[in-house]
């Protein structure tokens, strides 16, 4: 397709957006966003997807008004799947991930659920392995879930809401799920023993066009009624798919955001650690991409609650001087040291924010370094999302690897990879990054090494 401008739906776990990208320039020239809210009623915390696709409906209509584009592309977080009835209609509501109810029949899922070695998918808490939230499904709600015709990823229940396609797509399926085996490119062995496969839609590419949007929509949003609508993708793998279609490996991609979620590509060959939120995810390619992640922007949101506050150097010595970090994890239950429970070594009452900053900056950089040793990372590490704009976190991540980082222009990623998705042509589309230069080194190598050490 010759498409100047995409449409993308990003649904993240914080906040959804709609973004009109433009493929000549390669930036975002316009954006609307929306709280994604979690209803806290029953059956159980879960996604308002009507108040989301209200939204999505209105951004359309008001961006093509203002702006124009010519197709519709759409990328949202993992861990989440959907399940429709043979009406299209949701036979249970969109499960919150974070809530812990899948926990009630962890030990019987845990019979059920394929080794590691077969789906490099980890064993996650709450509902955070989709398989574990079906099952969960399965049992707690049997007469509901008996009406399921449909198990759908969550990008492509977003296609099907504005074209009436159902779908499934690898990079979604792939993402932790406990349901894809990414060495043969099939579903895993749970599928078949629950009963699920004659349930899964026809697995699309993330670049397919899977239709035009539904006629009641085109009369609704005034778009034109052949608007196509692109399948999509997982979020994080949209932030690595233009570095897969420019760069030379290896490489690993940082893409930060409610998650921090970490991917080599063409790193060196490790072993990876199940209990220490390593995992294979699946590119947009098919090909299997050793991962690993934490919740860093999540930590980041509660840490340090006024963001990037100025620093001054009296600040900085005392961080340096006094050993004040924040020691792993929050949230805990995740990450690279998932059994541990986050602390200041410090009463951090007594913190500036700049100190604050810096020992929560200092905290985030050496998770994401463990994360990238842990998976086999080598070359170049591109830093996508918040993350990118915050310097004290750069500097660290680039001494405690002792390898280059770079950060990519703009916010985020996610929208040129989903917005390229229309293109046959992709070359153009090589992602701009920038090497970091380290502002502040001294004491730096010696803090992480410390760090380091009080984790034993």
């Amino acid at each position: 397709m010759n498409a100047s401008r995409v449409a993308v739906i990003d649904i993240g776990k914080t906040n959804a957006k709609l973004v009109v990208f433009d493929l000549q320039t390669g930036r975002e020239i316009a954006a609307r966003t929306t709280p994604n809210r979690v209803i806290d009623t029953p059956p159980y915390p879960h996604f308002d997807t009507e108040a989301l696709f209200a939204f999505l409906k209105s951004a359309l209509k008001e961006l093509h008004r203002e702006h124009g584009f010519e197709a519709i592309s759409i990328t949202a977080h993992g861990a989440t799947i959907v399940v429709l009835d043979s009406a299209g209609e949701l036979a249970l509501p969109v499960l919150d991930y974070e809530y812990a109810g899948p926990e009630e029949t962890a030990y019987a899922y845990r019979a059920m659920r394929p080794p590691f070695a077969e789906t490099g998918s980890p064993p996650l808490p709450g509902g955070l392995n989709v398989g574990a939230q079906l099952f969960w499904q399965a049992k707690t709600f049997p007469e509901q879930f008996a009406n399921v015709a449909t198990i759908i990823t969550y990008p492509q229940y977003w296609a099907f809401r504005l074209t009436g396609v159902r779908a499934n797509e690898i990079t979604s399926i792939g993402c932790h799920t406990d349901l894809w085996n990414p060495w043969t490119g099939d579903y895993s062995t749970l599928v078949a023993r629950m009963g699920w496969r004659e349930k899964m839609p026809p697995m699309r590419r993330a670049d397919d066009r899977l239709g035009v949007i539904r006629a009641d929509i085109a009369d609704e949003t005034g778009l034109p009624a052949d608007m196509p609508v692109y399948c999509g993708l997982h979020d994080s793998n949209a932030s690595l798919l233009p570095h897969l279609w420019a760069a030379a490996p290896p490489f690993s991609v940082v893409s930060t955001g409610t998650w921090v979620v970490i991917m080599a590509v063409g790193g060196h060959a490790v072993k990876l650690d199940d209990k220490r939120d390593t995992l294979v995810n699946v590119n947009a390619l098919g090909q299997p991409v050793p991962s690993a992640r934490f919740m860093g922007g999540r930590a980041f949101q509660l840490l340090a609650p006024q963001g990037l506050v100025p620093v001054d150097e009296d600040e900085r010595r005392r961080v340096l001087e006094a050993d004040i970090a924040y020691l792993p994890s929050l949230p805990s239950g995740s990450g690279p040291y998932p059994d541990r429970e986050g602390r200041f070594t410090v009463d951090e009452e007594t913190l500036t924010p700049g100190e604050r900053l810096l020992a929560v900056s200092w905290y985030l950089a050496l998770m994401s370094a463990t994360c990238l040793e842990l998976i086999g990372a080598d070359g170049d590490t591109i830093v996508e999302g918040p993350f990118a704009a915050n310097s004290a976190y750069l500097d660290m991540l680039t001494i405690a690897t002792r390898r280059p980082v770079r950060t990519s222009e703009g916010s985020t990623g996610t929208s040129l990879g989903t917005a390229g998705l229309v293109l046959g042509d992709k070359a153009h589309l090589a992602p701009k990054t920038e090497l970091h230069v380290v502002e502040h080194v001294e004491g730096l190598a010696a803090y992480a090494t410390a760090w380091r050490g009080k984790l034993g």
